[in-house]
Formats: C-alpha cells, structure tokens, sequence
C-alpha cells in the first residue's frame, strides 16, 4: 500500500504537522512509535508544552487572590482560558463554563448538585448502552440514593441507538437523558440534536458526554439544544486533570456547590456561608492552572489546523484502516454505524485483545485493549475485551498499514 503523501487530502502539510508533536519523533522497542491510543489520551503539541513551561517560568502564581502582577497575570491566563473555550464551543457566557478535572468530574458535578436534590423515588433516568463507566455510574450512586431507576436505551448490532425506542423509554417519571456524544469504544456519532429535540419536547433535560466529539467535530452547545455538556482537555490535545461541564446558566444558578472551600464563597461566618455566583461557586480550591492554559493553548492550536480539515483528513484515515485491517483474516469489527469517528475495535479470530497488543506493542504500535470503561457494551457483544485503534490527524496511511501488518503477524503467531 502506498504511504499518504506529505500534503494531505485535508490539505495541511503532515510532516509539519507530525513535527508539532514531540513525543511521535520517539522509538519504541528500537521502532518509530505509532500512536494509536488517542481516544485513551492524545498526544500534546509543543504549543501546549511551551504554555504550561512558560506559565510557571514566568507567571507562576495562585488565581484570583494577590494584587501582585503574578498573581494578576496568572488570573488573567486561567480566565482567558475559560474564555476560549467559552468561544470554542459557542457557549451563551463565558460563565457558563465550569472547570473539572475531566468528564468524570463534571458528570459527578450535575449527578450530586443537579440530579440528587431533584429525584425521588420512582423516578427514572436514561442511558445508552454504548455509553462509558463515568455516565454509567454517577447516575447509579444518584439512583441507589433517591430510590430512583435507571433505563437503559438499547443498540442495535452495528452499534447505533434503536432510535424508535426513544419514545418508549421517554415516559413521565425520567427526569434526565444522559448520552455520549461520539462513542469511545464505537466511534458512533449519535444524533445528539435531533434526540435532544425529542427530550426537550416532553420537559426531560439532556446530558451529553463530548469527550470524545470534541477532538474530532465541531461542536456548538447551543445549537445542540443540551442542557448539559461534559468534556475532558487530554482527549482534545490539552494537558491531564482538565475538562468542563458547560451548562445552561439558569441552571447552574439553581445548583447547590458539589464542593466546599475557598473561591467559591461570596461571604463565610460560622452562622453560615453564601455562595459565589456560577461558575465560581463549582470551583473550590486551587485549580489546576497551568492545566487550563495547557488546555487554551490546545484549543487554539485546533483552530489554527481547522476543525473541518481536521474531520476531513480523520474521515480518509478511518476509511484506509477500515480497509486494512479487513483484509487480515478473522478480524470483526464491533461498530459499523455510518459516519463514525476514527475509532475502530476490533478482534482477531480467538486471539485474546491483550495477547494482540502486546505483541504488536513489540513492533512500537500503540493500541488500547480492554474494556475501555464500557463494560456493558461488552456484555451487549457477548466479549470480555477488545483491540482498539483510534485516529488522530496526525496519524498516517503508513501507520496504518504498519498496523495491519503487524496484526497479521501476530495472528499468526497466536492462531
């Protein structure tokens, strides 16, 4: 198979874009790395790493708390970062963004200062069966709490959501839908707007989780029509321990704090305590600063490549692997939905997923094999785990035929 030439379908210089990335120059086993964990944790650009350098050369101090010019300095990256995600994702207010460690936080976020002050017994809530362990199981701790129930809304084989059953599962006592936006173990995009039409319609509010659309697709919470929109900052280019919950600011305005401490106070007396307004009230302690401006710079660096070059060139890796990796014998794919994000899981004949990555791992490709935190998903398909290859723009067509060609080797090592 021919190597994908330097100027790419998507039309940005590959080589140049590679050379951003400075852990994809590295060798693994004696090989050149390739990369192909991405839905696990992207790799991070030099623009990234230079912003969290030059933040604590240079401007090291806490937020919103010294006069001093660090401390302003500080204040001012970590709230422009807020700004620029703000704008990334066509948010209503810069304070309708508020910072967590990830997805995971967020969803614990609306799970205990949202959904547990408002569910009773007999209520319910919906999820997806594609969707990951962090909104599987918040709203299992708010449901054990409350004596409400949780529904789940079924997939068909190819691994897209039974749409008809909407209707059915959208009854009176189900007080939130809570769903991914781009499956993690799939690649299925589901239609998040027109659901969210369908739930709106009859009062139920709407939770998405986007760790997995934002690195790949434009994404505008307001046209979605959500409530609720939880994402992490490693998946899309930026440093570990960042994300955000974007939600409606009526909403956050009717939201007890999750946490307690300093910054998120407007006034503190033992005979009680009142709250800063949204998003500081979410805010507790001191956040991860040099994370967010990490995050900033990721966002920036995403917009400068161009979202939809970004998908584009995503769309043709995707085909060519699909291809490849068919062509090695015994090897299913789980996730056929059309459209899908570059994400493939795979297994090869009765090979076991780790056996398959540890060997190809000898030959510097990285896979993910496992559950990948969607262990009902895996019940759904009847395996205990699976290989996993998930794109990034900056992966190529040689990579990809590296991959299939090691794949090939190793079944017939294990076969």
């Amino acid at each position: 198979m021919n190597a994908l030439p330097a100027r790419d379908l998507a039309g940005f210089d590959v080589e140049r874009v590679r050379a951003d990335f400075p852990a994809l120059s590295r060798l693994v086993h004696g090989k050149p790395l390739v990369y192909f964990d991405n839905a696990n944790t992207a790799q991070r650009p030099r623009a990234v790493i230079d912003a969290v350098v030059e933040y604590y050369t240079e401007h090291n101090a806490n937020v919103s708390r010294a006069v001093h010019t660090l401390g302003a300095e500080a204040t001012a990256l970590y709230e422009g970062a807020r700004d620029r995600l703000a704008r990334w994702i066509n948010a209503g207010s810069r304070d309708e963004v508020v910072f967590t460690s990830g997805t995971t936080m967020a969803t614990n976020l609306v799970a205990y200062a949202w959904a547990m002050p408002r569910l009773r017994e007999g209520d319910a809530i919906v999820v997806t069966t594609m969707e990951h362990h962090a909104n599987i199981v918040p709203w299992q701790l708010a449901c054990e709490r409350s004596g409400a129930k949780l529904k789940v809304w079924p997939i068909t084989p190819e691994g897209e959501l039974v749409e008809d059953a909407l209707d059915r599962l959208l009854t009176p006592e189900v007080k939130l839908l809570a769903l991914t936006h781009v499956s993690n173990a799939l690649g299925t995009v589901n239609p998040v707007a027109r659901i969210a039409a369908q739930a709106r319609a009859r009062g139920i509010p709407v939770l998405v989780d986007g760790s997995q659309a934002l690195p790949h697709l434009a994404v505008d919470v307001q046209a979605l029509g959500v409530d609720f929109y939880c994402f992490t900052g490693h998946k899309m280019f930026g440093p570990t321990g960042t994300g955000a919950l974007w939600a409606r600011r009526e909403i956050l305005e009717s939201m007890p704090p999750f946490l307690g401490g300093g910054e998120m106070i407007r006034t503190v007396r033992f005979e009680g305590s009142t709250w800063a307004d949204p998003p500081h009230r979410f805010e507790a302690g001191t956040p991860n600063i040099a994370g967010f401006i990490g995050l900033a710079a990721a966002v920036d660096y995403l917009a400068g490549l161009g979202i939809e070059r970004i998908a584009a060139r995503e769309r043709d890796l995707l085909a060519h692997a699909t291809a490849r990796f068919l062509e090695v014998p015994g090897l299913r794919i789980l996730g056929t939905a059309p459209g899908k994000a570059p994400v493939i899981s795979f297994l090869v004949g009765g090979v076991h997923a780790h056996d398959l990555a540890t060997l190809i791992d000898a030959e510097g490709i990285a896979v993910r094999s496992g559950h990948h935190c969607a262990h009902p998903l895996m019940q759904h398909y009847g395996v205990a785990a699976t290989a996993r290859a998930s794109l990034a723009f900056y992966n190529t067509h040689a990579e990809i035929d590296r991959c299939a060609e090691a794949l090939e080797r190793a079944r017939r090592m294990l076969a």
